[in-house]
């Protein structure tokens, strides 16, 4: 089965196109509505796909949480997928794709996979508001459909490690100090709920203002109005927004394409991209220095987060960097 991953150096070539490929997966047959639904999770973030070894149940686990596997000498904890998003279906889940993302190793339990997919991000959609109200609510990120008229849903892995390993506890946000300078903001665009969440509060904590959107898109439309306002007020888009960060995966538009756009604007000149990524491999970083991020900085490390912030806005002196 992993034979599927042969190619995964390859991929990397996809960066700063707009595309990404992905691993379609099943949960099993919906006990209420009789179907499969479709999943998808970018190979990336995919290290190998294997029959499931026995698994060693371990206490004070979340529920969803089966135990935890050895693989290669690591224990590896196993997420049942299906039993996460609050299905119940009747088919076993006996196929492990393992996953690697932030430095965190863990197993999905899905009833089979099914092909790798290359799509563009142009292709995925931000779930519509009924899908969102749905028992699959906050766990999808984006949705596509296929030439075969299935839906393939993009769950929010970042949501299940984050719920699965209690990382984002409050204390993580307790040492984080308001920045001396007031009037700053920091426009961020991220398909996560978690992670918008984790940014929010980052940025709160630091006394920043903040501009959200949910892709690379809508971030991009709202700077150009940005650009456009500071134009028609005799500023400069710099003076009203001082930072972007960006994640990578996006549906519409990635962080890639946002960064390119962001840098080949003269209008955007002097705005530092800082990218916020669980795609967290020395690769993944050089590919974005490539299209001109400033900085990188992991996901689900808050004081991390704040400290590159306020090296960027003000930085590494305490006062602000000159324009």
């Amino acid at each position: 089965m992993s034979d599927l991953l042969k190619n995964i150096d390859a991929r990397t070539r996809l960066a700063g196109t707009n595309k990404l490929e992905i691993l379609l997966f099943t949960l099993g047959t919906d006990a209420r509505t009789g179907r499969h639904e479709t999943f998808g999770i970018n190979v990336f973030k995919v290290r190998e796909v294997m029959r499931t070894p026995a698994i060693t149940a371990a206490p004070d686990m979340p529920v969803a949480v089966k135990g935890m596997v050895s693989l290669r000498g690591a224990l590896v904890p196993v997420v049942d997928l299906a039993e996460y998003a609050g299905s119940d279906p009747e088919s076993p889940r006996d196929i492990m794709i393992v996953t690697e993302y932030n430095g965190h190793t863990q197993g999905f339990l899905v009833e089979a996979v099914d092909t790798i997919l290359r799509l563009d991000w142009a292709q995925m959609r931000v779930p519509p508001a009924m899908l969102i109200s749905s028992k699959l609510g906050g766990l999808v990120t984006a949705i596509t459909e296929l030439a075969d008229g299935r839906l393939v849903m993009m769950l929010d892995v970042e949501r299940v490690l984050s719920e699965t390993t209690k990382i984002d506890d409050e204390f993580l946000f307790t040492t984080i100090q308001p920045l001396e300078r007031e009037g700053l903001t920091v426009l961020f665009a991220d398909d996560s709920s978690i992670a918008r969440n984790q940014i929010e509060r980052t940025l709160t904590a630091l006394g920043i203002r903040c501009i959200a959107a949910v892709n690379g898109r809508m971030a991009w439309e709202e700077l150009k109005k940005i650009a456009d306002h500071a134009d028609s007020a005799g500023q400069k888009a710099k003076d009203m927004v001082q930072l972007v960060l960006t994640d990578v995966e996006m549906p519409e538009m990635d962080g890639y394409i946002l960064t390119k756009n962001i840098k080949s604007d003269p209008r955007f000149a002097g705005i530092p991209v800082v990218m916020h990524s669980s795609l967290s491999s020395m690769s993944n970083q050089q590919l974005g220095k490539s299209v001109g991020i400033d900085e990188y900085v992991p996901k689900f490390e808050p004081q991390r987060l704040a400290e590159t912030l306020t090296r960027m806005l003000l930085g590494p002196s305490g006062t602000r960097t000159p324009a």
